[in-house]
């Protein structure tokens, strides 16, 4: 998982250090393969609906209601209207990316929220900052060929 990863974190430590671990394994890994928008899209979507199902299920055992900012995508600032994504030829995407890499990418993220028992919440809150980072690239996406750019990361995420 890289040089300055480091040993992963046990869930007795806290919490900022395993949420910092599993942010920087990702930044790392996204930064030094230059995954391309679509693969962390497609990867991060599949942990969001998975912790998404577990909160659910969680909440509705205990007859809780859960915030709209863990069950929804955030909000985010884009210009124009977005693209259609049934306007892109999914099949031939789909064909494109490497699913090796992004099951290297969602290894990462699958031991680390395992390894450290990352509850749900924190989990969530993770992947919908990063959820809000690709909507933004794919916002500015209008051609298919577009979503194969490498994921644009700020400073300091």
């Amino acid at each position: 998982m890289g040089e300055s990863s480091g040993s992963i974190p046990g869930p007795n430590q806290p919490l900022e250090e395993r949420l910092l671990f599993l942010q920087e394994n990702m930044v790392n890994f996204v930064n030094q393969y230059d995954l391309p928008v679509v693969e962390v899209a497609l990867v991060i979507s599949k942990y969001i609906r998975i912790i998404t199902s577990q909160l659910q299920n969680a909440a509705e055992e205990s007859g809780e209601d859960l915030p709209t900012s863990l069950l929804e995508p955030w909000p985010i600032d884009s210009e124009g209207e977005l693209p259609r994504i049934d306007s892109f030829p999914l099949e031939r995407v789909l064909d494109s990316v490497d699913q090796d890499r992004m099951e290297i990418f969602d290894t990462i993220i699958r031991t680390i929220l395992n390894e450290t028992e990352m509850p749900f919440v924190s989990s969530i809150t993770v992947l919908r900052d990063w959820e809000s980072k690709v909507r933004i690239q794919l916002s500015e996406s209008t051609s298919p060929g577009h979503l194969f750019s490498p994921m644009k990361l700020p400073d300091g995420f």
